[in-house]
């Protein structure tokens, strides 16, 4: 681009004004920094590497060269930070966090505490905020953790349910029942 206009300033800035419009600052520390002809978009090139552009519409876009990541800030409050790695965080204005990792589960972590994982699997795991746990598995199983028990359903309705002592309760379709110890012996079995 042709330069229409060049100052340099006893600080050792030098701004030089372009024919297009555009102007471009050169800071003595190697940062630089261009505003566009519109006034509105403007990019800083910081000497560490970092690249800080703010865009039109108030978006900020903040890449950390060291880290390999980038920041951007949306004007409606919406952050989404990206890693070289591939993980994708989005935190929302309402405080909700949603993770993408690079084997695509999705972590989405609610303002109450509650979280929920979905796989690539297609099993989604729901924690609540007492710590008790849900998964639905893609076979049509679920399972209920809870600080007493962990259950199994399956899909023909059967359900499985192991106690903190140790103790197995199996309750089939048919109506039968049968618990066992901890050991595995059986205490009771009630057949049809």
């Amino acid at each position: 681009e042709e330069i229409q206009r060049e100052t340099a300033y006893p600080d050792g800035k030098v701004e030089k004004v372009l024919k297009n419009g555009c102007h471009l600052i050169f800071f003595p520390n190697g940062t630089w920094k261009k505003v566009g002809s519109d006034g509105k978009t403007v990019t800083v090139t910081f000497f560490n590497g970092d690249v800080k552009q703010v865009m039109p519409d108030q978006t900020v876009i903040y890449y950390y060269a060291d880290a390999k990541t980038t920041h951007t800030t949306y004007s409606d409050g919406l952050e989404v930070l990206q890693f070289s790695n591939g993980q994708i965080e989005k935190h929302y204005p309402d405080g909700k966090k949603e993770i993408t990792f690079p084997d695509q589960t999705i972590k989405n972590l609610f303002t109450d505490g509650q979280e929920e994982s979905i796989f690539p699997d297609g099993t989604i795991v729901r924690v609540q905020r007492d710590g008790s746990k849900t998964i639905e598995f893609n076979n049509g199983q679920r399972e209920l953790h809870t600080s007493q028990f962990k259950r199994r359903e399956y899909p023909d309705g059967t359900v499985k349910t192991v106690y903190m002592n140790g103790q197995q309760e199996t309750k089939y379709v048919s109506g039968r029942v049968r618990v066992k110890d901890k050991d595995g012996n059986i205490i009771m079995d009630t057949k049809l």
